[in-house]
């Protein structure tokens, strides 16, 4: 790069690269169930526990119970692909679901 000063091209000396690499690891993107009048609670439950990994029965209710009293509750965040996959598994489910967001 060089800057013109009076007429005259002048070099523009850049820092030397320090050899690091930046990692910036991918975001993680949150699969959220929105209430709705539709889905009872046995079926909102059932639902988290057959297609979460890990979902145990009182989490599945505690999620549940925050998506009735506050309209939505994130019920798993992590990498993208398996974002995409949980989400489309509990669309097809019935359960009202927002975007998924990174």
């Amino acid at each position: 790069m060089a800057t013109i000063r009076s007429g005259f091209l002048s070099p523009t000396l850049t820092p030397e690269k320090t050899g690091q690499t930046v990692r910036k690891s991918y975001p993680n993107y949150k699969v959220i169930v929105l209430n709705d009048d539709e889905n009872t609670f046995e079926h909102v439950i059932s639902c988290l526990m057959k297609y979460i990994p890990g979902m145990n029965g009182d989490l599945a209710r505690d999620l549940t119970n925050q998506i009735h009293h506050e309209g939505q509750a994130i019920v798993w965040a992590g990498p993208q692909e398996q974002a995409e996959l949980y989400h489309q598994q509990l669309l097809r489910a019935g359960l009202t679901m927002a975007p998924l967001e990174p």
